[in-house]
């Protein structure tokens, strides 16, 4: 069974820096795309970040600048650099792995279970 766990949030004043971190584990072939998504109180989750195994990088127009994503695939490790935070990026960050690829050749998505950012001015 492949799980994502995540690490690295907590609470902070604007302006400051978080690394997040999310590593799968399990019988894990290959990972396609690895990313963040958030989900701030009464609002839909939505796109933070990804990259692709190839180290394709995209990123929301809100964090462009601000926030970097990182990978590491021998170690099956994204990592989320956030500098220069603001209360508005305040959510429920979430690691997703898309087209992970099992011992069968299988291939599913993961979601980690989340990690609260909370960023005060």
């Amino acid at each position: 069974q492949v799980q994502l766990v995540e690490s690295g949030g907590g609470l902070l004043q604007a302006g400051g820096s978080l690394r997040l971190s999310c590593q799968a584990s399990g019988i894990i072939f290959s990972i396609d795309t690895m990313g963040w998504y958030r989900q701030a109180p009464g609002k839909q989750r939505e796109l933070v970040t990804t990259i692709t195994s190839g180290h394709t990088t995209n990123y929301a127009d809100s964090v462009k600048g601000r926030f970097t994503i990182s990978r590491d695939n021998a170690k099956n490790t994204v990592y989320l650099q956030m500098n220069s935070l603001k209360p508005e990026d305040t959510a429920v960050y979430y690691c997703n792995a898309e087209g992970v690829q099992n011992y069968y050749g299988l291939k599913r998505d993961y979601w980690g279970q989340g990690t609260q950012v909370t960023v005060f001015s």
